[in-house]
């Protein structure tokens, strides 16, 4: 990211959740830093989160994925039922692309797994930490399609050690490249470690992702912490919740100041296995954690095991919450 100066630097994420608008913060801060001017590509999932990270920087309305997911399908089922619409979604991101070269100007784009947004007028950066998938199955035409997309790119961006003994996605990121040009930047988060020991909450409910899983997960730990009135529930959510356990204390759209603090006094924290929310976990140095990936969401499946085997943090289904038990 150093070697970007003096540039004009359009930058977007993926909605897939807010994990890629997130881990973009400090890249984007990076950029800000080394005196370039950054133009934003947001949604109207991401424009939250970037108009709190930056309020004075210039932001572009671009075409939004709206990945949903299915109360019953397995993620990866219902993403083939979605490859059809999220095509037509990149192509058109691209046109759109084209326009916003043309009208600010652009000399580097740089693309959090938003597969359009490349272009011969400017020198194109792909951020992504799944250069080799993890499909239930025809996992090579998978690949396939993902190599084909990442190759349009003048660069990859892999937010993650170089180091695979060190690395947080291990294989997913880790390989034979396939591409000439990639560059390891490190664990990208917006958190600071906060110096703070002080425990205030026995369990956080980190809750994230696209609905309706986001609700499901939510009111399943809910419905658990109503068992268990002597412990302290703190739970993290991006909206507003109609029923309030009295024994949770809740949090709606914390600002990284104050999610980072929540995080570092919380015992022990319930979330999913998403790559960008690892990462904050990791910066933040807390590994007590019950990983709890979405439901047919291979990379989430494939990284709570990692995670169980590397850090010793407790990896469970969506199914066995209601036979977890929880502890002092």
């Amino acid at each position: 990211m150093q070697e970007i100066k003096n540039k004009t630097v359009f930058i977007s994420a993926l909605d897939w959740g807010m994990g890629h608008a997130t881990r973009c913060v400090p890249v984007i801060a990076s950029l800000v830093e080394n005196n370039n001017t950054v133009i934003i590509g947001v949604t109207p999932l991401t424009e939250a989160i970037f108009s709190q990270e930056f309020p004075t920087l210039q932001k572009v309305q671009i075409p939004p994925y709206n990945i949903k997911y299915s109360s019953f399908l397995p993620v990866w089922m219902k993403l083939i039922l979605d490859l059809k619409r999220i095509a037509k979604v990149i192509v058109n991101e691209k046109k759109v692309l084209q326009e916003i070269i043309i009208e600010y100007k652009i000399n580097v784009v740089i693309s959090d797994n938003r597969f359009g947004l490349y272009s011969r007028k400017s020198h194109c950066i792909f951020i992504s930490h799944q250069l080799f998938l993890k499909a239930p199955f025809l996992n090579a035409i998978a690949q396939r399609i993902n190599k084909k997309y990442i190759l349009n790119f003048d660069e990859v961006w892999v937010p993650d050690y170089e180091d695979v003994s060190e690395s947080l996605s291990s294989l997913l990121s880790h390989g034979k490249h396939f591409h000439k040009n990639v560059k390891y930047i490190g664990p990208q988060s917006r958190f600071k470690k906060n110096i703070s020991s002080e425990i205030k909450y026995d369990y956080l409910f980190l809750i994230s992702g696209p609905e309706p899983q986001n609700s499901i997960f939510q009111n399943l730990l809910l419905e658990k912490s109503k068992n268990y009135p002597q412990l302290k529930f703190a739970l993290a959510n991006n909206s507003e919740q109609k029923k309030r356990e009295i024994n949770v204390t809740y949090f709606i759209s914390p600002d990284a100041k104050k999610l980072s603090e929540i995080i570092c006094k919380s015992k022990n924290i319930i979330c999913r296995s998403g790559f960008s929310t690892l990462m904050d976990l990791y910066v933040l140095k807390k590994f007590d954690l019950i990983l709890v990936p979405t439901p047919g969401q291979t990379e989430q499946e494939y990284l709570a095991e990692l995670w169980k085997e590397k850090f010793l943090c407790n990896a469970i289904s969506q199914d066995q919450i209601r036979r977890l038990k929880f502890t002092m």
